[in-house]
């Protein structure tokens, strides 16, 4: 039979551009291009005991660590505190006043490439007001048992609502159990604050909260907190911070669940 085989076309030599000369570049064995004339490498020539020891020059780092005293931490009887920008739980902050931080917008959720953040934003109201501006997060949870603590969540927050701690132990007994509520994750309330809902400080706008300038609740939200809410905890004279930082039911199992295990593993 006759040899079936197309002809192997040879690529057309290109032509230089007119005025231009081009120097044919050298055949070489060498990948790369050889050097220029008169190039002198920064990088000093080892010696005949260098390449001799390079092959074993990784194994330096783990030689070196072998006759060191080995660190035991005694967990959980001894707890060493974490790094200040270790990744741990997240909270979701209040202003303070007392009002929420969070205004609902998604995109902590839309920045999640875990999909472990829900919201559901909804508007504020004269009777409702938990945020400074128009909305407020109405539902947020975070799915721990898909949060790889990335922070990239942190790192997409507008107005610094949501931050992470430095705990570390989360447990829980259940799968629904790891998924937090938002009273879960509102961080405690402190002195000077009002819980949430109450007008913003009269005669200021959401600029004024996210700039830093409202520093504490007025005498004409405690009123209004009084009328609405005469048996609130933070109003001065009420039952205090203690009662009203009353953790959310998925936390609470979680921390008696975290504490039993420490209990049982503690020496």
């Amino acid at each position: 039979m006759a040899d079936q085989r197309k002809p192997v076309r040879k690529p057309a030599a290109q032509t230089p551009a007119k005025g231009k000369a081009v120097a044919p570049r050298p055949r070489t064995g060498e990948v790369a291009a050889p050097e220029p004339e008169g190039y002198t490498s920064l990088i000093e020539p080892r010696g005949a005991v260098s390449d001799f020891l390079a092959p074993v020059g990784g194994f330096g780092v783990t030689l070196s660590n072998m006759f060191r005293p080995t660190v035991t931490e005694q967990y959980p009887s001894e707890k060493v505190p974490a790094k200040p920008r270790y990744h741990g739980r997240h909270q979701l902050n209040r202003y303070a006043d007392g009002l929420e931080k969070c205004i609902g917008c998604e995109l902590c959720a839309w920045a999640c490439p875990a999909d472990a953040i829900y919201v559901e934003g909804a508007d504020n109201t004269p009777d409702n007001q938990r945020s400074p501006g128009e909305r407020y997060g109405s539902v947020y949870q975070i799915n721990y048992l898909r949060c790889i603590f990335c922070g990239l969540c942190i790192e997409a927050c507008p107005t610094r609502a949501l931050t992470m701690t430095n705990e570390y132990e989360l447990a829980g007994p259940t799968r629904a159990g790891m998924i937090w509520e938002k009273e879960d994750l509102l961080a405690p309330l402190r002195s000077g604050m009002l819980q949430a809902p109450h007008p913003m400080v009269e005669g200021t706008t959401d600029t004024d909260y996210y700039r830093g300038e409202v520093t504490s609740s007025t005498p004409a939200q405690v009123a209004w907190v009084q009328e609405h809410r005469p048996e609130d905890p933070t109003l001065p004279g009420g039952a205090g911070l203690d009662a009203a930082n009353v953790p959310g039911p998925t936390a609470a199992v979680m921390a008696a669940t975290v504490a039993a295990a420490t209990k049982q593993g503690t020496r």
